[in-house]
C-alpha cells in the first residue's frame, strides 16, 4: 500500500494586485547566534557596500543598549541588531525594511542625504547567498540552501524582466525539475480556452459546445524514457475543480510515495488518459487571486521517493512566484486590451470628427450653391415681372401704345413667372415641414387613374412648348381597379415633380411616359424619359437638397434642385421607396413604390 502523507506549509495567497516579486531573502530574520556570527555578518555588510555608503555602529552611539551595525546607501541598506543573552550568545536580528531602518535612524537623531529604497536585486541576491554560508551549520546543508536560493533568484529575476508567461512557466518547470532531480514535472491548468492549446491526437475530438478545458499545458522530463503526458486534456470539470479546491484548503501540498496506491494519483484522478508509471508524486496548488489556477506536480517514475520538507517549501515558494507571474501577465493582457480598445476608439472618434468636418464643409458649399441658385431663380422671374409690369404701366401714362395681343403676351408671362415663384416657395415650405416632422398626411380614398390624367393635363402645355410627347399608360390589375388610399395632394406632387423633371431634361422630339399600376396593396408609379441621362458618379447627389448634377446645366436648365429631394421625402413619408435607372444619352427611369395607407378610426368617423 502507498502511504500518503499530508504536509501543511504556510502559504501566501494573492488577494490584491501584486507588485513585482521581491528577492527571496531573510526579511526581519531573528535567531540566536554567537557573537562571532554577529561579527561575521557585520563584516559581510561592510564589505558589500560601496566606500561612499553610510556605516554606523554602537561605538558612535553609547546611549544605545546592545550592539548594531547599520549600512545605508541608495542601492542597498540593512540593519543588524545584537541583543546580549550571555557573554557568548546574542539574539541576532537582520532588518532590510526601509521604513524600519528609517525609524532606527530617527532614534539615533541622524538623517541621510537620500531616501531609503528597496534594495537592488543584485545586491540583495549577493548578500543573501553569502549570509546563507555564514548562518548554515552544515557545509552540505549550506550548499543545498545556496542552490535553492539561486533557483528562486533566477525565477524571480525572470519574472521581473519578462511578461512572456509561456516562457516564464516553461523555464521554471525545467529548472525546478532539474534542481529536484525528478523524472517529470508538469503544470496542470484548469479552465483554459480550447483554441489556445494543442489537443492530444489520442483524445476524441472536442465538440463545438466545449468552451473550456482542463489539462497539462507544460512539462519537463529527465529523459525520453519517461512517457510524455503534455497536452493530455479533458473537458473542463467544475466538480473536479471544486474537489481540488477543498483539498487545497485543507492542505497546501500533498504527496504520495511507494509502489502501490490506495488512491489514484492526482493526474489519474483528473484525466481519463493518465500514466501508470508514477512511483511518487508531489503536488502544490498555484493560487491566483484566491482562485485555484492550476497544480505544480512532480513525478518520480523509475523508483519510489520520500519527499523532504525543504523540497515542499521550495515547491510552494515557486508556486507563489508563478502565481505572481500569472497575475502580472493577466494584468498586462488586460492593459493591452484596454490600450487597443482606447486606440480604436480614438481612431473611430477621429474618423467621426473628420467625417463631421467634411459634412460641415459640404453643407457650407451646398449653402453657398443654394444661395447662388436661389438668387438666380428668384431674380430672373422677378426681373421679368417687374420689367413687363413697368412697360404696361408706362403705356397707360404716355402715348406709347401696345397692341392688345402684346399686352396679352406680357400678362401671360407675368402669370407664368408668378406661378413659377409660387411653386418654388411652396417647395421650400413643404421641404422645411417634412424636415421638421410637421407635415401630416391627409389620407383619402381616390382613383390613381384620374389623378394621373389630371397631372398629365396640367403639364401638357409645357410638354408641347418643348415639343416632347407626354404619354400616360394605365396598367390595371386583374380587377381593373385603380382605387388607392394615400394623400392625393402629395401623390400628385410626386408625379408633378417627376414629370416636370423629365420634360425639362428631355430634348425636342423626345418622349416622356408615365405608367401607373396597382399591385396588391402597393401603387407603382413610373416615369421614363428619353432625356440626357444621369452619369453613375453623380447618382449619390441625385436626391440631395439644393444640388444640381452639373454646373453646366445651371445655365441651360432652370431649377433649384429641390424637386427630387422633396419627392424622395414625400415618398418616404408614405413609407415607400424610389428607384432610379439611367443611361447617359439614352434616358432615365424613376420608379416609385407606395404602400396602401390606412385611415384611422377617428378620421373615418369624422368623415362619416
Amino acid at each position: 500500500m502507498i502511504h500518503r502523507t499530508w504536509v501543511c506549509v504556510p502559504s501566501v495567497r494573492l488577494t490584491h494586485p501584486p507588485a513585482a516579486p521581491d528577492m527571496p531573502s531573510f526579511q526581519n530574520l531573528r535567531q540566536t547566534s554567537s557573537w562571532a556570527v554577529f561579527n561575521q555578518v557585520g563584516s559581510l555588510l561592510r564589505h558589500l557596500v560601496s566606500p561612499t555608503a553610510i556605516v554606523y555602529t554602537e561605538a558612535e552611539f553609547p546611549q544605545i543598549s546592545g550592539r548594531f551595525v547599520l549600512v545605508a546607501s541608495p542601492e542597498f541598506s540593512a540593519l543588524i541588531l545584537g541583543t546580549p543573552i550571555d557573554p557568548e550568545q546574542c539574539s541576532l536580528e537582520i532588518i532590510f525594511a526601509p521604513d524600519t531602518i528609517a525609524d532606527f535612524l530617527d532614534t539615533l537623531s541622524v538623517t541621510v542625504p537620500f531616501t531609503l529604497q528597496e534594495n537592488k536585486s543584485d545586491r540583495q541576491s549577493e548578500f543573501t547567498l553569502k549570509l546563507i554560508e555564514v548562518l548554515s551549520q552544515s557545509p552540505l546543508e549550506s550548499a543545498h540552501q545556496i542552490e535553492q536560493e539561486r533557483l528562486l533568484i533566477q525565477v524571480t529575476t525572470l519574472i521581473r524582466h519578462s511578461l512572456n508567461l509561456p516562457v516564464i512557466l516553461e523555464t521554471a518547470v525545467h529548472q525546478v525539475r532539474e534542481f529536484l532531480n525528478a523524472d517529470r514535472l508538469i503544470i496542470y491548468q484548469f479552465n483554459f480556452p480550447a483554441p489556445s492549446c494543442a489537443i492530444d491526437i489520442e483524445m476524441p475530438p472536442i465538440t463545438e459546445a466545449t468552451h473550456n478545458l482542463d489539462g497539462i499545458t507544460y512539462e519537463s522530463r529527465s529523459s525520453d524514457r519517461i512517457p510524455s503526458i503534455l497536452n493530455v486534456i479533458s473537458e473542463y470539470s467544475a466538480a473536479s475543480l471544486k474537489r481540488l479546491q477543498k483539498k487545497q484548503r485543507e492542505s497546501i501540498t500533498w504527496g504520495t510515495n511507494g509502489q502501490n496506491a490506495s488512491e489514484p494519483s492526482t493526474v489519474a484522478a483528473l484525466l481519463k488518459h493518465s500514466p501508470n508509471d508514477i512511483q511518487a508524486e508531489f503536488v502544490t496548488p498555484i493560487v491566483v487571486q484566491d482562485e485555484l489556477w492550476g497544480l505544480l506536480i512532480v513525478h518520480q517514475c523509475e523508483f519510489p521517493r520520500q519527499w523532504h520538507d525543504r523540497e515542499k517549501v521550495l515547491l510552494q515558494r515557486i508556486a507563489e512566484h508563478l502565481a505572481i507571474a500569472i497575475y502580472q501577465a493577466k494584468l498586462y493582457s488586460e492593459l493591452q486590451q484596454q490600450k487597443n480598445t482606447l486606440e480604436q476608439r480614438i481612431i473611430d472618434r477621429t474618423q467621426e470628427l473628420r467625417d463631421t468636418l467634411i459634412a460641415a464643409q459640404s453643407a457650407n458649399r451646398t449653402k453657398s450653391e443654394f444661395l447662388a441658385t436661389m438668387s438666380h431663380e428668384l431674380r430672373s422671374p422677378l426681373t421679368t415681372i417687374i420689367g413687363m409690369a413697368s412697360t404696361l404701366l408706362r403705356s397707360l401714362e404716355t402715348n406709347y401704345k401696345i397692341t392688345p395681343q402684346k399686352q396679352q403676351e406680357y400678362l401671360q408671362t407675368i402669370q407664368e413667372r408668378g406661378e413659377h415663384l409660387l411653386a418654388l416657395i411652396n417647395d421650400i415650405l413643404d421641404l422645411s415641414e417634412v424636415e421638421a416632422g410637421r407635415m401630416v398626411l391627409q389620407i383619402q380614398r381616390f382613383s390613381l387613374a384620374e389623378l394621373a390624367e389630371q397631372t398629365c393635363q396640367i403639364l401638357q402645355d409645357k410638354a408641347d412648348r418643348k415639343q416632347v410627347d407626354l404619354i400616360l399608360e394605365l396598367l390595371p390589375d386583374r380587377a381593373h381597379n385603380f382605387t388607392f388610399q394615400a394623400d392625393p395632394q402629395r401623390v400628385q406632387q410626386i408625379c408633378l415633380n417627376l414629370l416636370s423633371n423629365a420634360i425639362k431634361f428631355t430634348p425636342a422630339r423626345g418622349r416622356v411616359t408615365m405608367r401607373v399600376r396597382v399591385s396588391g396593396d402597393t401603387a407603382i408609379l413610373q416615369v421614363e424619359d428619353t432625356g440626357i441621362g444621369i452619369p453613375d458618379h453623380q447618382r449619390s447627389f441625385l436626391f440631395q437638397m439644393f444640388r444640381q448634377l452639373d454646373a453646366s446645366y445651371d445655365r441651360k436648365y432652370e431649377g433649384t434642385g429641390l424637386g427630387l429631394a422633396l419627392t424622395k421625402q414625400l415618398v418616404e413619408l408614405h413609407g415607400g421607396s424610389i428607384e432610379v435607372d439611367s443611361t447617359v444619352g439614352v434616358g432615365s427611369k424613376f420608379t416609385v413604390f407606395l404602400p396602401m395607407q390606412t385611415i384611422s378610426a377617428i378620421e373615418h368617423a369624422r368623415r362619416g
